[in-house]
């Protein structure tokens, strides 16, 4: 008697829908996984910016008016950068485009290049392509209208996860609320220390990133300053946003200025650079990362690299970003659910047994109970 034999016909009915519904359920995820993003790139923003909103939230200033004035603030903060950017990049550009024909000129001094451009005719090729610019800009335009329409399509998104953060953050927690009452009284406080554990791990993460970063983006510009490297400003904060980047955002940022310091008039930038950047990596790796992240984020660091290469390959630079707070609260999912210890320790205890003694692991021998007589007189001993 074969399995489908002894099911009826019901039985089977229920198994097939439930298939067809699960499948139904994916092609609607699939579909809808843009919307999903945005929306998890909002519940992320949200656990961020909470501890800053419950801050200026406090006393009786309503809770949206908190948060428009957090939004202000990083409105500013974002201001002030693209203030201390775009000005010496432009006013480089410029003064590039204004040196070209004496770099040009310059290069016709050197013998060897002057008999290159009279056998090949460089010069006079560049002067007819310089000619045909004009005629090109019309194809230019279809790309340029593509790259507006790029624009365009990223402030729409910007603005939609900037609306689904705000009304996270004025909502969260009865959303939160919510969702752990559907699973039962009895579950209920020990969800609701999950969630806040996970809120304080990832809030604290965030925190933590932005306070090392900075650092980083201050002395580098310090040092670039005494060093007289141009464009010290701009670096900077290039230094900035690679260090939010974990493990291997620095050393990308340092390497990039390392490149730029070698066309400097002062021949000993790149060393002293190289030197400041190999002792501010052990500076922050040995003291300011396990000083900041010890009591918020303590994530084993083969569970880091796979979370941060799992997260790059989803989400590019994005799932980098977020891949230290995931790990981090599936760590404290596993945390709870195993006894307060993960998995990576090697032991697992459940919730409900008791921890063993410190030392011996047998537990220790019950006292030893001798019954003592009654008091009161002895008994007389009976005559032979």
């Amino acid at each position: 008697m074969s399995v489908w034999d002894a099911l009826t016909t019901r039985q089977i009915a229920r198994i097939l829908f439930t298939v067809v519904a699960f499948l139904g359920l994916l092609y609607l995820l699939v579909q809808v996984r843009g919307t999903l993003l945005l929306l998890a790139i909002a519940i992320f923003l949200a656990v961020a910016l909470g501890p800053a909103v419950d801050f200026v939230s406090r006393g009786r200033l309503p809770r949206a008016a908190a948060i428009l004035i957090v939004y202000v603030l990083i409105l500013c903060v974002f201001a002030g950068v693209v203030a201390l950017i775009v000005p010496p990049v432009v006013n480089g550009a410029t003064e590039l485009s204004r040196d070209i024909p004496n770099y040009v000129d310059d290069l016709r001094d050197n013998e060897t290049i002057r008999d290159f451009d009279d056998k090949y005719d460089v010069t006079t090729k560049l002067r007819d392509e310089a000619e045909k610019l004009p005629d090109r800009l019309g194809d230019a335009a279809g790309a340029l209208q593509g790259i507006a329409a790029g624009v365009v399509n990223a402030a729409f998104q910007l603005l939609t996860i900037l609306t689904m953060t705000f009304f996270l953050l004025l909502d969260g927690r009865r959303i939160a609320d919510f969702f752990i009452t559907r699973f039962g009284r009895h579950r209920e406080e020990r969800l609701r220390g999950i969630a806040e554990r996970i809120y304080k791990s990832t809030s604290g993460y965030v925190a933590g990133a932005l306070t090392i970063t900075s650092i980083n983006g201050i002395l580098t510009f310090v040092v670039l300053s005494i060093l007289g490297v141009p464009f010290a400003v701009p670096l900077a904060v290039l230094m900035s946003f690679f260090g939010l980047i974990p493990l291997v955002g620095a050393t990308i940022g340092g390497v990039l200025i390392l490149i730029v310091t070698l066309f400097t008039d002062f021949p000993s930038a790149t060393i002293i650079y190289g030197i400041f950047l190999i002792l501010y990596q052990q500076f922050e790796n040995n003291v300011l990362q396990p000083l900041i992240f010890k009591r918020t984020v303590n994530v084993p660091p083969l569970a880091v690299i796979v979370a941060i290469l799992a997260g790059a390959s989803v989400l590019g630079v994005v799932g980098a970003l977020v891949a230290i707070p995931i790990a981090a609260a599936l760590q404290i999912v596993l945390k709870e659910f195993y006894g307060g210890r993960t998995i990576l320790s090697g032991t697992v205890i459940l919730p409900d047994d008791p921890p063993p003694p410190d030392g011996d692991d047998d537990p220790p021998p019950p006292p030893l109970i001798v019954e003592q007589p009654p008091p009161g007189p002895k008994p007389k001993p009976k005559p032979a």
